[in-house]
């Protein structure tokens, strides 16, 4: 079961990584931008979609963790097809169904068709971020410390701007439009995308399929998992299927990899110091930073006191300081070095979060901001560690690196919504709890500085 013999190798023809940067740029971070909103977008707009469509709260579920089913599950595969199709062909094809399938969304009055949307979604977008970081692998190091630096900026706006575009759109539109918004979107990168993208050959290689499914089975099982088990409760029967499946699939795939000839799993890449530290960063980041942005909405409101308006609005300072902040990522990269750079950045950002620890009842928007602010600054001073992970590894591995890389923030941002909310629910309270997370959180984002500073260069 290694697969098939795929595909041929194209007519000798050069690659070409030159040209002009900026329109590469604009198509990777628009890619970038629409694929990662959705993995938050639709969460404001639930009421409204059980309003209309009479949607049981089951169903609820499935539209909103379908999307980041498919997305973590699928990654890997869209990682390897990168490899072997081309990273361009791959990006456009993934954003194409990515578009097509929010159209659909937006255009379903069935909540089974609306869940079977969101799944094709997440697929779509499995394809589209590997092949995002892959298309800028080709370039010299500065211009891929540029295009990263776009890539997850793109994203760390896409993740604070979520919540506020579906609470806008669900209100003053109407909820279909959080998945129409995305067309427009996707359509302009598709215009762009031909022109802009470089040309990535194709490589002879055979698909590891039974390592692609088994990988799949593993993260979409996992992410169901750590998704419902707290509201299931973790002895509950869907939460024991998913971690059997999650199980077997595990082993399915230490066994398909032992088979196979060229096996999905790369383990030469983790003996890269730089790829490994870089992963492990990316891991510590995620556990923290997203597993304190699921409760920050309650902590505004519930604690502080703001309406759900002004708890939209406090993000949008933190989204516009890393789109502003973000060009001065690699001058400020070439100066330290990537390790300095991406570590300085971390600090901020745990520094951020111990300050809007200390808040409490009383303390408005004037009090929050200055923590907000150095979230955002050091957000966008970890730009290099993407650019570093992938100039660790060969550029025919880059699909794959890129897909071990986004799948590490998807994982661990669900796990770190489980492990900050064991804190936040066995405290006394939930302003308590709340503190103790943004604490522990907090210590794991400058764990994350301690490995960029032994490991990045």
């Amino acid at each position: 079961m290694s697969g098939l013999a795929r595909p041929a190798a194209a007519p000798a023809r050069p690659v070409r990584h030159g040209g002009r940067a900026w329109p590469l740029y604009v198509v990777v971070g628009l890619a970038g931008f629409v694929t990662t909103l959705d993995t938050t977008v639709v969460t404001v707009a639930l009421p409204s979609i059980q309003r209309d469509l009479g949607a049981p709260l089951a169903a609820l579920e499935w539209v909103s963790t379908g999307y980041l089913m498919t997305f973590a599950g699928l990654m890997p595969a869209g990682g390897r097809l990168a490899d072997v199709y081309g990273a361009s062909r791959v990006l456009l094809a993934g954003l194409a169904l990515f578009t097509a399938a929010s159209l659909a969304a937006g255009l379903a009055r069935t909540v089974e068709a609306l869940v079977a949307t969101r799944l094709l979604q997440g697929a779509g977008a499995a394809a589209v971020l590997p092949a995002t970081l892959a298309v800028l692998a080709g370039r010299d190091g500065r211009g891929r410390s540029q295009g990263v630096a776009v890539w997850m900026a793109a994203g760390a706006a896409a993740l604070a701007l979520g919540p506020v575009v579906g609470g806008y759109l669900s209100q003053h539109a109407h909820w279909t439009w959080v998945f129409l918004v995305n067309v427009p979107v996707g359509a302009l990168a598709l215009g762009l995308g031909p022109g802009a993208l470089p040309e990535t050959a194709r490589r002879p290689a055979r698909l590891d399929v039974a390592g692609l499914l088994s990988s799949a089975v593993v993260l979409a099982a996992g992410t169901f998992a750590l998704i419902h088990g707290p509201g299931y409760g973790w002895a509950a029967p869907p939460i024991v299927v998913a971690g059997a499946a999650c199980l077997a699939g595990a082993v399915a795939f230490v066994v398909a990899e032992r088979r196979a000839p060229e096996p999905t799993a790369d383990l030469a890449l983790f003996r890269s110091r730089t790829f490994t530290g870089g992963v492990l960063a990316q891991v510590l980041w995620g556990l923290g930073v997203n597993g304190v942005f699921f409760y920050t909405a309650l902590f505004l409101q519930g604690v502080l006191g703001f309406t759900p308006t002004e708890s939209g609005l406090a993000f949008v300072p933190l989204a516009l300081l890393v789109v502003l902040v973000t060009p001065l990522a690699p001058p400020v990269e070439r100066r330290l070095g990537p390790g300095r750079t991406v570590a300085l950045g971390l600090v901020l950002v745990a520094a951020g979060m111990a300050g809007v620890a200390f808040l409490g009842p009383g303390d408005g928007f004037a009090r929050l901001l200055p923590s907000v602010c150095l979230i955002g600054v050091g957000s966008a001073l970890t730009m290099p560690l993407g650019s570093a992970v992938l100039g660790a590894v060969p550029e025919r591995r880059a699909g794959v690196a890129g897909g071990v890389f986004t799948v590490s923030r998807e994982i661990s941002g669900l796990f770190g919504i489980v492990g900050i909310g064991v804190i936040v629910h066995t405290a006394g309270s939930f302003a308590h709890g709340y503190a103790l997370g943004l604490l522990a959180a907090a210590l794991l984002v400058l764990a994350g500085a301690v490995v960029t500073l032994a490991t990045l260069p």
